[in-house]
């Protein structure tokens, strides 16, 4: 037999690429593997991040909610204090001060009759200004303010020589910043019912104190 030296070289190097194509391969899995590794070790983290977003989205909307309810209380304080204001003008005999505080389409019941506008209801109110003494005065003891701010309820007694003599009822408006107008108005009767009570300074309280009507 005849040996061919060309083939013996090629039997000799060719044995060493076996090894390097293996150990190709794998370096080439290794990234493969890497990712497979990488995908099933990330997904522990995915519960923690939902979590994170409800959390930030429950904070959100609890400070939401704070802003809110501090809105809705500075227009609830609002409206007392205007309320209060208008009761003043009564108390104060001063009734250009008391048509400031109505809207222009204000609507104001007075019995069976009822008034429309400022020109109206100051001719139905004029004479209630007249002499030095204040016929009756008013004050509120309940406010509710809507959610969007922008309407009020006010209501509390009409008081005549310290007695409850009827209850008014108001709606306020919110016309500009800070600006509350009233928009109606009508009163009701109270039959036999008690004085309101007296605190420590022999004042009568209520639960918004305001200035006598």
């Amino acid at each position: 037999m005849v040996s061919h030296p060309g083939a013996a070289a090629r039997s000799r190097t060719s044995r060493p690429l076996l090894p390097a194509r293996l150990a190709g391969l794998l370096l080439a899995a290794l990234p493969l593997l890497a990712l497979s590794l990488g995908g099933c070790a990330s997904t522990a983290s995915r519960p923690a991040g939902r979590a994170s977003r409800t959390a930030a989205t429950g904070a959100q909307s609890a400070t939401a909610q704070a802003r809110a309810e501090a809105a809705l209380r500075q227009a609830t304080g609002q409206v007392i204090g205007t309320e209060r204001a208008f009761a003043a003008t009564m108390a104060n005999r001063d009734f250009k001060d008391f048509l400031r505080f109505l809207s222009p389409d204000a609507i104001f019941f007075s019995g069976s009759s009822v008034e429309r506008g400022p020109a109206q209801i100051a001719e139905q109110w004029a004479p209630y200004f007249q002499g030095r003494r204040a016929p009756f005065s008013w004050q509120p003891d309940d406010v509710q303010v809507l959610d969007d701010g922008k309407l009020a309820l006010s209501t509390g007694p009409l008081l005549q020589n310290g007695h409850i003599v009827g209850r008014y009822n108001s709606v306020w408006r919110l016309e500009a910043p800070g600006t509350w107008r009233i928009i109606l108005d009508k009163g009701e009767a109270v039959c036999s019912a008690p004085p309101p009570p007296i605190d420590s300074n022999g004042e009568q309280f209520f639960d918004h104190p305001a200035a006598p009507r």
